[in-house]
């Protein structure tokens, strides 16, 4: 026993999955308890509020049948830590750091607490370089930046797991040869989905580079509150003490803060908005606050947060707490989705404030912030002339309106939908240039004089490339054609040579016979 570890005997009261005890001098908040029941029996538990007359205890499963006089409660002195390390990388965790994947229990490099603190703000580095993503409506249009932490807004029915799937398998580090690692985090997910994602994952090899924390509806309701904590103390760990660029993916906060709630009520804290604590801002920056880059230091924590809006209601206080914390968002649409376009992300309500810094010149492209408003600029048309086509019907339209609205279906259909095809930055790029290569240049009002010119020029190198590559092809083909030619003459001759001289052994034989036969 730890000379720092205390017993007490007997609690005030339980209720759900909290134990209240009498206040205890030296118990620190944070700390893992072991409570011992009448049978035997053993239930973890952190302490989550250490008053002087009282202390509250957090159970990891509820207090159903555990008499509170009978108890015997172990103050183990301990806070809730978990191990950490490139060991790590390609296991399935719970949310308590435990495996989950059958294999004992992994070793580590350290030991760390889960409660980290957020990044100092003296000590934080201006994000700079992207994170590929694969996904265009992201790479291109709302792009990803290292150390950021850019959430996506989903709704009931929406693909949200999906795309935070797909994020996983497709995200690449910006710059070849970096260490790169990926954190998912399922929240309250089920059986069905669990089963799915480990298959996926497995499936395509990106589970070698990733680390993966689930906690299952069936899971106790602390465990969530715990999950994202030890996936981001795992983060801070390859990021800050081995040099790895880390995108932590979490889905789905909702869960996460439905657990806060139902906490709060049994504390019977005072509610706050639709019953969600008051501290919830709170609580959702500790989380969120985590992602960066330190000075003096090589790695960085990029967190991608998936939630689902109830109601799609973009004003709930999930995400709008969400919405002041973080970064800007990446917001799905259940129109897109219904005709099939995947990812269906909107483009016109999502934003990544800090775009500006991975872009332009010396990291994708010196026009790929003009690129991006041309194109903003014609879909943004494009849908305002969708809907006067609703009101007044094709003949309320102009030429311009026109051009603009099939901008935007081609847009929809050849840019944002990408079925299960990945695409690097470059590609996204490419795909953008040839929408607008189809619309005329009098509509291109955001793009500059040396800008459509440089295009102008890569088209034109590009044709003659093409031209350059048929050309070399055809006469690859002629010559093929030759040699085979020749191959089939001389095949021919040496089979008319064959016959002759068979011809000429079959007369000399019939000759022999005929000299003998006398």
């Amino acid at each position: 026993m730890s000379p720092v570890t205390r017993l007490r005997r007997g609690a005030l009261a339980a209720a759900g999955p909290l134990l209240f005890l009498p206040g205890s001098p030296g118990t620190a908040l944070g700390e893992w308890v072991v409570v011992h029941d009448d049978d035997g029996g053993e239930r973890r538990g952190q302490v989550i509020e250490a008053g002087s007359e009282v202390v509250v205890v957090q159970l990891l499963e509820d207090s159903l049948g555990l008499g509170p006089l009978r108890v015997e409660v172990e103050l183990t002195g301990e806070v809730a830590a978990v191990p950490v390390g490139r060991e790590l990388l390609g296991r399935v965790l719970d949310g308590l750091g435990d495996p989950a994947d059958g294999l004992p229990p992994p070793v580590g490099e350290d030991l760390r607490p889960i409660h980290g603190a957020p990044v100092n703000p003296v000590r934080r580095v201006p994000p700079e370089d992207l994170v590929e993503t694969g996904m265009s409506a992201i790479d291109g249009m709302n792009t990803l930046v290292r150390g950021q932490k850019l959430p996506i807004f989903s709704g009931p029915g929406l693909p949200g797991l999906e795309v935070a799937a797909r994020i996983v398998e497709w995200s690449r580090a910006g710059r070849r040869g970096e260490a790169f690692a990926v954190l998912f985090v399922g929240l309250g997910i089920t059986e069905r989905e669990t089963r799915s994602f480990l298959g996926r994952f497995e499936r395509t090899g990106v589970l070698e580079h990733t680390s993966v924390y689930l906690n299952q509806t069936r899971d106790p309701t602390v465990e969530r509150l715990l999950a994202p904590r030890a996936a981001l103390a795992q983060a801070e760990f390859l990021a800050f003490e081995r040099g790895y660029h880390v995108l932590v993916v979490m889905a789905d906060i909702l869960h996460y803060c439905d657990a806060l709630r139902e906490m709060g009520a049994v504390r019977e804290e005072i509610p706050g908005r639709q019953g969600y604590p008051g501290y919830m801002y709170t609580d959702l920056a500790s989380l969120f606050e985590r992602a960066g880059i330190l000075r003096d230091r090589e790695g960085s924590v990029t967190q991608i947060p998936v939630l689902t809006m109830p109601d799609d209601d973009i004003t709930h206080p999930i995400p709008d707490l969400t919405g002041y914390i973080t970064e800007g968002q990446v917001v799905l649409s259940r129109e897109l989705h219904r005709r099939g376009v995947f990812p269906p992300v909107d483009v016109m309500p999502s934003l990544s404030r800090v775009m500006n810094a991975a872009i332009g010149e010396g990291r994708t492209v010196p026009e790929h912030r003009e690129w991006a408003n041309q194109l903003y600029a014609l879909y943004a048309r494009g849908r305002e002339a969708r809907l006067t086509a609703a009101v007044v019907g094709e003949a309320g339209l102009n030429e311009s309106d026109r051009i603009a609205r099939d901008f935007a279906e081609h847009f929809e259909s050849r840019f944002v939908d990408q079925g299960g095809e990945r695409r690097s930055v470059s590609e996204t790029l490419e795909v953008g240039w040839a929408l607008l290569d189809e619309v005329p240049v009098s509509e291109l009002h955001r793009l500059s004089s040396p800008t459509l010119a440089g295009r102008r020029r890569a088209r034109e190198e590009a044709e003659e490339a093409r031209a350059a590559a048929l050309v070399e092809a055809e006469e690859r083909h002629e010559t093929a054609g030759e040699a085979r030619k020749e191959t089939g003459e001389m095949r021919e001759d040496t089979a008319e040579r064959a016959r002759r001289e068979a011809r000429g052994g079959s007369t000399e034989a019939g000759r022999d016979e005929g000299e003998e036969a006398p």
